[in-house]
C-alpha cells in the first residue's frame, strides 16, 4: 500500500537555537501574505509600503488571536486536571486557530487602518487571496507535528502517522486522511477562485473578502468534518463546524445584502496614503 510518510522530525537544533519547520512554514506564509497584498494595493493606487505597517499591526493581532481561541475551545489541554498552564503559551508546540488568527488580525488590521484613515473593506479585499495562499503554506507545518489528519483510510494518498500521534483507541492504525493536504490544495483554489471571480464580476468594497470567507468556510466545514481527533462538540458537531458555518452565513449574508448595489472599478477608489 502507497502512503504519504510524515516527517520523523520537525525541530532542529543549531546549537542551542531550535529551529522548528511550523514555525518556519509560519513565517514564509506571512511574507508571501505580505507580497502579494502589497502586489494588489499598488495596483489599486495605494502606497505598497503601507501594507507593512498594516501588517505590522495586523499578524501580531492575529498570532495572539490564534492561540486565544485553540485556548479557550481546548481549556482543559492546559488548565483542567494534571495540565500544565504554562503550555498556554507554546505556541511553537502547534495549536493555533484560523478562526482566532482573522478575529485578531482583522482587529489589528482595523486600529492600523484607523490610523491611516483607510478603509478596512478595501484592504480586506486586497489582502483575501494572500491569507488564502499564507494558509496554503501554513498548513505544512500540520504536516511536520503529524497534526490535523482526518479518518482511517488506505486511499493511495493516505497519510502515515506514527503511533506516539495516533488517537486514543486508533493506536494499531497507521493512515488518515491528510486533511492538512486537502486543507492546503483547497486554499490554493479559494485565491484562485477570489482573484478570478475580482475581476470577473468587478467585486469591492468588503465584497472580494466575503467570497474568500464563503469559499475557505464552506471547504474548511467539510475537512473538519472528517478530523478524528479530540475537539469540543456542540449538539454532537464540532465545536469548528459550527464556527464556520457561522462564518459562512455571515459572508452570504454580507455578499446577499450588497448584491444589488452598483459595482465599482475593480479595486479601491479611496484608500488612502
Amino acid at each position: 500500500m502507497t502512503a504519504i510518510p510524515s516527517p520523523s522530525q520537525g525541530v532542529w537544533h543549531l546549537g542551542p537555537l531550535p529551529v522548528r519547520a511550523y514555525s518556519l512554514l509560519m513565517v514564509l506564509a506571512i511574507v508571501v501574505g505580505v507580497w502579494v497584498t502589497r502586489r494588489r494595493w499598488a495596483a489599486r493606487g495605494g502606497d505598497p509600503d503601507v501594507v507593512v505597517d498594516l501588517a505590522t499591526w495586523a499578524v501580531p493581532f492575529g498570532l495572539v488571536g490564534a492561540r486565544l481561541y485553540h485556548v479557550a475551545t481546548d481549556w482543559r489541554q492546559y488548565f483542567g486536571p494534571g495540565a500544565e498552564p504554562l503550555r498556554a503559551f507554546a505556541i511553537w508546540e502547534g495549536g493555533i486557530s484560523i478562526w482566532g488568527a482573522v478575529a485578531g488580525g482583522a482587529l489589528g488590521a482595523w486600529l492600523a487602518c484607523r490610523r491611516r484613515g483607510i478603509p478596512l473593506r478595501d484592504f480586506a479585499d486586497a489582502v483575501a487571496p494572500g491569507i488564502a495562499l499564507g494558509q496554503a503554506i501554513a498548513r505544512w507545518g500540520n504536516w511536520f507535528n503529524q497534526e490535523l489528519y482526518g479518518r482511517p483510510t488506505d486511499l493511495p494518498w493516505a497519510l502515515e502517522i506514527d503511533a506516539a500521534h495516533r488517537p486514543a483507541g486508533m493506536e494499531s492504525t497507521a493512515t488518515y486522511h491528510p486533511a492538512f493536504l486537502y486543507e492546503s490544495l483547497w486554499d490554493l483554489g479559494v485565491a484562485g477562485l477570489v482573484v478570478w471571480a475580482e475581476r470577473r464580476f468587478h467585486l469591492d468594497r468588503g465584497r472580494t473578502f466575503a467570497l474568500y470567507a464563503e469559499a475557505y468556510t464552506t471547504g474548511r466545514a467539510w475537512i473538519e468534518w472528517l478530523r478524528v481527533d479530540p475537539a469540543p462538540l456542540v449538539l454532537g458537531l464540532r465545536l469548528n463546524v459550527w464556527t464556520a458555518l457561522l462564518a459562512l452565513g455571515a459572508a452570504l449574508t454580507y455578499l446577499a445584502i450588497t448584491r444589488r448595489r452598483p459595482a465599482g472599478t475593480p479595486g479601491c477608489t479611496s484608500i488612502g496614503a
